[in-house]
């Protein structure tokens, strides 16, 4: 079995699947996921409560990231920032006060229902440098060299071409550019009953 999928499925029936998902997060972000979702899982991981009473509160219902990524932000004033997998965009909002109004974030979902509600919380908080759109991170929107940081919180781990997925970060970010992100990681092989269920992609 491709180490990369399961149950013999296709890498674009496994991207179905997780947009699905994660559309489900989105609009429904009470239901019950096999993963962490919401503002005490965001705070858990470090994320300020003072910094999430700032954000519209759709934001942080909706988060499903792997870390607090605060803390790696560098001195990114008026740059160019793409937020791979950006959710419902609280990364994005926050990354949107980072560069101040000279610089630019592009958030990119799988969902296109994710998409949608970070594009309306962007509004809701008035973040006019802050556009959205849906694609997968194998397949980015971007021009190739057009991106100075690529910000990437729990991505790559539900991504079914990993190495298609590194090297379209590479192209679309200028030489010199960062790769800032947090993952979920196995650290010990999988008993030989797990993984081979749709569900199991998402634990």
């Amino acid at each position: 079995m491709d180490r990369n999928l399961i149950a013999g499925l296709t890498s674009n029936e496994v991207r179905s699947a997780v947009a699905e998902r994660f559309g489900m997060v989105a609009t429904t972000p009470d239901a019950r996921f096999p993963f962490p979702v919401g503002r005490a899982f965001a705070e858990a991981i470090g994320y300020p409560a003072e910094v999430l009473d700032r954000l519209p509160t759709a934001v942080v219902a909706s988060f499903a990231g792997a870390a607090c990524l605060s803390p790696w932000y560098g001195d990114w004033t008026g740059l160019t920032i793409a937020d791979l997998g950006c959710g419902a965009g609280l990364d994005s909002l926050l990354l949107s006060e980072v560069v101040g109004p000279l610089g630019q974030v592009v958030g990119v979902d799988l969902s296109t229902r994710m998409a949608f509600v970070a594009t309306e919380n962007a509004r809701n908080a008035s973040r006019t440098n802050t556009t959205f759109c849906s694609a997968a991170v194998e397949a980015l929107p971007l021009c190739s060299a057009s991106v100075d940081v690529a910000v990437a919180n729990g991505v790559f781990n539900l991504s079914p071409e990993k190495a298609r997925a590194v090297g379209e970060v590479h192209r679309v970010l200028r030489p010199g550019g960062e790769l800032v992100g947090a993952e979920i990681v196995l650290q010990w092989e999988l008993p030989a009953d797990q993984g081979n269920a749709m569900e199991d992609w998402f634990c």
